[in-house]
């Protein structure tokens, strides 16, 4: 095969950043962007490697059945953020339980229980669509295109605010007027920040130059409360007029159905409420228990409000199985899963290296009355070692709870885990593989996996969020 050949595929699956994958007649793996599972493409290969080749679509000769209609999302070609978005829900849901069945067996080697993927529901009287409107968090990037000097020394924006999402390896930052993840909350923020930039002439940075100052915003809703937090990353020390900002975000923000509680501002250096509360509240009902839990502009929180009580009374299920047990709740973040589960729990110990989410977990845990749960700044690996080499009672736990970052866990703290005979474990994870890493690490150290089950925490990307149970082996 070589750079420039034309080859007809039939596309079988679909790559995590969205590209269709296909094989040649001599079984050489081809990914094509823009192509869906079902559909029959000819093919231009714009790059071949030793086992597997990239290629551009010449025709359809064959259109997928899952496919959806043209014009879904205005923004498909240029945003980069939805890469599952040209596919129907239901053959979304399909393609990510396959997908973590086929890590777990390939990579740890293991054929277990996979329950089948816990997936979104529509809301027909909203006019909505399974998968829309579910993001609670949006981050979106701010550009002016740099800074014009004009005659007289005079500097100005290259072009209007653009506020928005960039495709992957790309500067360019599209201008998403209405995004289909987001909340109107969201949306209409970005729209009195694009305003008040415009007439009071306020730059984004461009790193090329090092000047310039808004970077990006963050919207965070709180889908129980309709509250709303606004997060501006700048670089300087402050937004002029900033009182005029928070003017227009909160008649937009209200507009929108919400209430503008917290604004803030973020440089290198630190992080400054400049307007209303440093935290914002959400509601939480998980297994018919209200929950509260404050969230600050630094603490992680996840950001499908729907599905995370779903996922929380998956995990309850699997702490039900041990009578009274000590938790260790770890890459805690705010506190949620620990303090979702602290009612079946004698103790919850809590570890997050983030010191704004232990601040957040210590506060959610006194909101909600859990006198059990307890939160500590640190990194994991280092902390439970630690405890388990002074015989402290945080490591004698009956069950770890882990929810670590896309990267997964260290395997410093898998092997402490081990060293500790925590008895069960419940793996939080948002990548399929690195989840299959760390079972296979953990199967090593006398471990194995139960069962599994899938939930689409990301609708219409190419993630998807897994709870696995995983139990000590009984030696013979």
């Amino acid at each position: 095969m070589e750079k420039g050949q034309i080859v007809e595929l039939t596309i079988e699956d679909i790559s995590t950043e969205g590209q269709g994958i296909g094989r040649t007649d001599g079984g050489m793996v081809v990914f094509v962007q823009d192509a869906l599972p079902g559909d029959t493409v000819t093919v231009e290969l714009t790059k071949v490697k030793k086992n597997y080749a990239f290629g551009r679509i010449v025709e359809i000769l064959h259109v997928s059945e899952y496919r959806r209609e043209e014009g879904w999302c205005p923004y498909q070609d240029v945003c980069g953020g939805c890469p599952f978005g040209r596919l129907e829900y239901g053959k979304q849901l399909e393609l990510k339980e396959r997908q973590v069945r086929s890590r777990l067996e390939r990579i740890a080697g293991i054929e277990a229980a996979i329950h089948p993927i816990v997936g979104m529901g529509a809301a027909p009287e909203e006019g909505l669509e399974a998968g829309e409107r579910y993001r609670n968090k949006a981050v979106m990037k701010i550009s002016t295109g740099g800074l014009m000097t004009r005659k007289g020394g005079i500097q100005e924006p290259v072009h209007e605010p653009r506020i928005g999402f960039s495709p992957a390896k790309s500067r360019e930052v599209t201008d998403c007027l209405d995004c289909r993840l987001q909340v109107g909350t969201a949306m209409a923020a970005a729209e009195a920040t694009r305003r008040f930039m415009e007439e009071d002439h306020i730059c984004s940075f461009d790193e090329r130059w090092d000047k310039g100052l808004m970077r990006q915003m963050t919207v965070k809703t709180a889908f129980g409360t309709g509250e709303v937090m606004v997060i501006y990353d700048i670089h300087g020390k402050g937004i002029p007029n900033a009182a005029k900002l928070v003017e227009y975000l909160d008649d937009t923000v209200y507009e929108a159905g919400g209430s503008l509680e917290s604004v803030v501002i973020r440089n290198e250096k630190k992080t400054e409420t400049i307007a209303g509360k440093n935290t914002i509240t959400d509601t939480v009902v998980v297994d018919d228990r209200i929950l509260e839990f404050e969230i600050s502009a630094n603490s992680f929180y996840q950001v499908n409000h729907d599905q995370m009580e779903k996922l929380y009374s998956i995990v309850r299920s699997y702490c039900r199985r041990v009578d009274n047990p000590v938790v260790l709740d770890l890459y805690c973040g705010a506190g949620t899963i620990g303090l979702s589960v602290a009612d079946l729990a004698s103790k919850v110990y809590g570890i997050e290296i983030v010191k704004d989410a232990v601040l957040d977990a210590n506060r959610n845990a006194v909101i909600n009355g859990a006198v059990n749960a307890t939160y500590t700044c640190g990194k994991a690996e280092e902390l439970l070692p630690q405890w388990a080499a002074e015989r402290r009672e945080e490591a004698r736990a009956d069950i770890a709870i882990l929810d670590p970052p896309r990267a997964g866990c260290k395997q410093e703290l898998l092997h402490a885990i081990a060293d500790a005979s925590i008895q069960e474990v419940i793996y939080v994870s948002c990548d399929p593989a690195t989840l299959a890493r760390d079972v296979k690490l953990l199967y090593e150290k006398g471990y194995a996996l139960v069962e599994a089950t899938p939930v689409d925490m990301f609708p219409n990307s190419g993630h998807v969020e897994t709870v696995a149970l995983i139990q000590k082996r009984k030696s013979n």
